[in-house]
């Protein structure tokens, strides 16, 4: 198949999102597959990117690190026609989203879309609030979904989410898969993490409590610094340390002063991709008190390096984290603290097999032969769809001439 990305997130742009679309077109590729990224134009990106097509954007109004398309149907209709795509894969409800929508009705392919981003959770960005509600993203998001040949669905938050807007077109969930040996890495050894948590100033003797992503408000942050005095009175030797970059670091920041914890946590900041495997490995325990994840990379991340996760709950984590040698979820923000005292305090020790069976589960392996079959499913689909509304012309004459028989 020869098949066209259509997102506004990508490569040199760090997000979840442009991650799981480079492993897909990583997973697809080594299946046989051609892959081509259209996408936003960045100041940052290489001037020659074998496979991707850059259309001139600009950055949005209220997120500056991310970019939207301002130009580029055409263009983007001439290539796809002169690529001859099979399918197009849109990652975003917006600029390139919409664009290749449009270049998929014209070609009259399939058009499949991840609806990577719970918009709910988002709003606040733009205008506080004060201008797109619930309501709107709930008849936006129908409206988007339904006109496409199918939607997939990072967990089982999203489908429901799309269910109760109204979306009927065929949905499945697909988690994205992780690259695990990225994670596992067995070359790191047990000096490494040492000098790791050496820099960080945690001893031999003390917890390393790891949160790492992006750190602005719906990611929740706030729960596991409002928590961690409880933790630190129960377990006196740990420390928290928050890796990752954003807007709320100010507010975090000031936050631990007045708890009076600004000595048992510390900000990291961002870290080079190739370092992410030796914070997990050098950490003890991940945590996240996040619920604005529709899967939530980190989690696979952590728990392919071998670290034990106590985590906020969902539908999709509670399925994750099957066996208490994994990790545990709890319910509430307030439910943090005593969660991870009681984690903690349990020592569980982890059980090679058990995470081994997990491995193929979140591998991106596993992600990328969903995907085909999905991708196959609704071709056929596509393809019936097409065959009706042919023979609806057909099938009105034979209507009218059978009407004027009985007449």
């Amino acid at each position: 198949m020869k098949i066209g990305f259509f997102t506004d997130t990508y490569f040199p742009q760090v997000s979840g999102v442009a991650t799981s679309i480079k492993t897909l077109k990583e997973e697809l590729e080594k299946n046989g597959h051609d892959v081509y990224i259209f996408t936003t134009s960045d100041p940052n990106a290489d001037k020659f990117e074998e496979g991707v097509i850059r259309m001139p954007s600009v950055p949005f109004v209220s997120f500056k690190d991310r970019r939207i398309v301002v130009r580029g149907m055409w263009y983007a209709y001439l290539i796809s026609k002169e690529l001859e795509l099979d399918l197009i894969h849109t990652h975003t409800e917006f600029g390139t989203g919409l664009l290749g929508k449009l270049v998929g009705k014209k070609m009259k392919i399939p058009v499949i879309h991840t609806y990577h981003t719970m918009y709910e959770d988002y709003l606040h960005y733009i205008a506080k609030g004060k201008v797109l509600r619930p309501t709107h993203v709930k008849y936006y998001s129908r409206i988007f979904s339904n006109h496409s040949t199918g939607v997939v669905c990072p967990s089982e938050r999203v489908i429901e989410k799309l269910r109760s807007y109204g979306v009927v077109k065929p949905m499945r969930i697909i988690p994205t898969g992780i690259d695990i040996e990225k994670f596992k890495r067995s070359d790191i050894t047990s000096e490494m993490t040492d000098e790791v948590r050496e820099q960080l100033g945690i001893q031999e003797d003390q917890l390393m409590i790891l949160s790492l992503s992006r750190l602005s408000y719906e990611k929740n942050i706030q729960a596991i610094i409002q928590g961690f005095p409880e933790v630190v009175t129960s377990l006196p030797n740990a420390r928290l340390v928050i890796v990752g970059k954003g807007p709320y670091m100010e507010v975090l920041q000031e936050m631990t002063h007045d708890l009076g914890i600004s000595d048992k946590v510390q900000f990291v900041g961002e870290v080079p991709n190739d370092e992410v495997a030796l914070y997990y490995k050098a950490a003890d325990y991940f945590v996240s008190t996040s619920t604005s994840e529709t899967q939530g990379l980190t989690y696979t991340e952590a728990m392919a390096a071998g670290t034990p996760l106590v985590v906020e709950g969902n539908a999709y984590l509670n399925n994750l984290i099957s066996h208490p040698s994994l990790g545990e979820t709890f319910d509430s923000d307030e439910a943090f603290a005593s969660a991870l005292i009681n984690y903690i305090n349990r020592s569980i020790p982890r059980d090679a097999d058990i995470l081994k069976e997990k491995m193929f589960e979140i591998s991106a392996t596993h992600f990328g032969e969903e995907m085909i079959s999905f991708y196959q499913d609704m071709i056929d689909y596509h393809e019936q769809q097409l065959m009706l509304k042919n023979l609806e012309p057909s099938m009105e004459k034979i209507r009218v001439r059978f009407t004027s028989f009985k007449k």
